[in-house]
């Protein structure tokens, strides 16, 4: 029996051979758009830096002014919930450092609140689409 399908890509380990992909949105605390061009820009390139570390891959993203579209493929015996909290954590820290506009205006930068949705095969491509068209909203 073949499970595996020749068209996607699988990731493993010294246990487990896995395709794990979430739609994830997070939003400010608030609601509240802080997130101009050159914080988005940071803010990407601090979630692309963690990638090996906590060992997830973004597929693709996208920053709005008061949240954030991943779609993001994640090791399934770390879980989504865990890598979630430490890109959260990150960022987070990170950019409060660095604009003090984020600590004047909210007591934290995230809220505790995600969603998350699996992405099914057939519609991958589907989710990468919505999630590029977001900015133009």
């Amino acid at each position: 029996m073949e499970i595996a399908n020749k068209n996607k890509k699988y990731k493993s380990n010294e246990t487990t051979v896995y395709s794990c992909q979430y739609h994830v949105i997070f939003t400010t605390k608030y609601r509240r758009k802080v997130f101009d061009d050159l914080i988005a820009q940071d803010l990407k390139n601090l979630i692309l830096e963690k990638q090996n570390e906590y060992q997830y891959e973004i597929l693709e993203m996208e920053v709005m002014p008061d949240h954030i579209h991943l779609l993001i493929d994640i090791n399934p015996l770390i879980g989504v919930h865990t890598i979630i909290q430490r890109i959260k954590g990150y960022t987070a820290n990170v950019l409060r450092k660095k604009y003090s506009s984020l600590r004047s205006r909210l007591p934290s930068l995230w809220t505790r609140s995600k969603f998350v949705s699996t992405v099914g095969e057939v519609s991958l491509e589907t989710v990468k689409k919505y999630i590029e068209e977001q900015k133009g909203k």
